[in-house]
């Protein structure tokens, strides 16, 4: 996801503040990468599965990683310990940032200066899954599953293409325009200063309840139904815009999901699509996507939407006859 916009915006503070919001997740205790214990993924863990030993289980928030600009491509990716490995036979791994972003987020400010040799490294992990080290001649691997989340000013340069192809939600964060929310900007910030703890007491209620309602969301993801004729209508809609990277088609449909389950709705429905499109298809257009004119107009969306509608949701294929997708293969798992 690309959070894009001017300084002094408050993107960065917004990506931080997702630590307090999303729900925490049960992880393998002393797990240098936070494996799932239902479904451990690291050779270590693994190994204690297959040794007989029962996991032992903490709870966490998601982990939310920075990752500077000027970090070396060990730190990223981490090393290995080629001396150990060749006297001990031990693929020793130096977890990097990959690692401890696991199961979590990897933030990185001004995404748009990264150098291309560790955005290409970021690129095949999220790919992948997994993250694999070689050095030497000796190669080891762990999970890296983790959403990339990046930030930038517009006027400090623009995304490279890789980049700009693989990013499924782009939302632009522009100035308040209105005196009166400025304002409320500043009196919150105010009393940030003089008294945190009492601000964050005084936001405590709001902040658990959107807590709560993005739990219940997530839950409410496993049985979400989309109607038939939304899939075909979802890849015309895509190719009417002029878009043909099929990444398109399924950032669209899983931010439709998700909208609805936040909506507390188990069924995805047309405005779940509508505004799933500003979200995913805005930054995929023709011509230079990051530029100041290239927002998506709403009415594009709206007419192309409408088309693909009465194209593809048929008698037979309507809103009220659903289909849930397939469940993973376990290899997909």
């Amino acid at each position: 996801m690309l959070v894009r916009g001017p300084s002094g915006t408050g993107k960065s503070t917004a990506v931080r503040g997702l630590s307090e919001l999303l729900p925490e997740i049960g992880v393998v205790a002393g797990c240098a990468f936070g494996c799932d214990p239902a479904r451990p993924a690291c050779a270590s863990c693994w190994a204690r599965v297959a040794a007989g030993e029962e996991l032992p289980v903490v709870r966490r928030r998601r982990p939310i990683v920075d990752l500077p600009l000027n970090a070396t491509e060990e730190r990223v990716a981490g090393s290995i310990d080629i001396a150990r490995a060749l006297t001990e036979g031990e693929k020793a791994l130096e977890p990097g940032l990959l690692a401890e972003a696991n199961r979590g987020i990897l933030y990185v400010d001004e995404i748009n200066l990264l150098d291309d040799h560790l955005a290409d490294i970021l690129l095949d992990a999220a790919a992948l899954g997994v993250n694999i080290v070689e050095r030497e001649g000796v190669s080891a691997s762990h999970p890296a599953r983790f959403l990339l989340v990046g930030t930038m000013n517009p006027d400090e340069g623009e995304l490279r293409p890789q980049l700009a192809d693989r990013i499924g939600l782009h939302v632009d964060v522009p100035p308040l325009p209105a005196a009166s929310a400025r304002g409320e900007v500043l009196r919150r910030r105010e009393a940030f200063g003089r008294d945190s703890d009492a601000f964050a007491a005084d936001w405590a209620g709001p902040q658990e309840a959107l807590r709560r309602r993005l739990a219940d969301a997530e839950a409410l993801l496993e049985r979400m139904r989309v109607p038939a004729g939304f899939y075909e209508a979802i890849g015309s809609l895509v190719t009417r815009l002029g878009v043909g990277s099929h990444r398109a088609d399924i950032a669209l449909l899983e931010c439709a999901k998700g909208l609805a389950a936040l909506d507390g709705r188990d069924l995805v429905e047309t405005a779940d699509l509508r505004a799933a499109a500003d979200l995913a298809l805005g930054h995929r257009v023709a011509g230079d996507p990051f530029s100041p004119d290239a927002a998506l107009p709403p009415a594009a969306i709206d007419n192309a939407l409408t088309q693909a509608l009465e194209a593809e949701v048929r008698p037979g294929k309507g809103e009220a006859q659903t289909e849930s997708p397939a469940p993973p293969s376990p290899a997909a798992r």
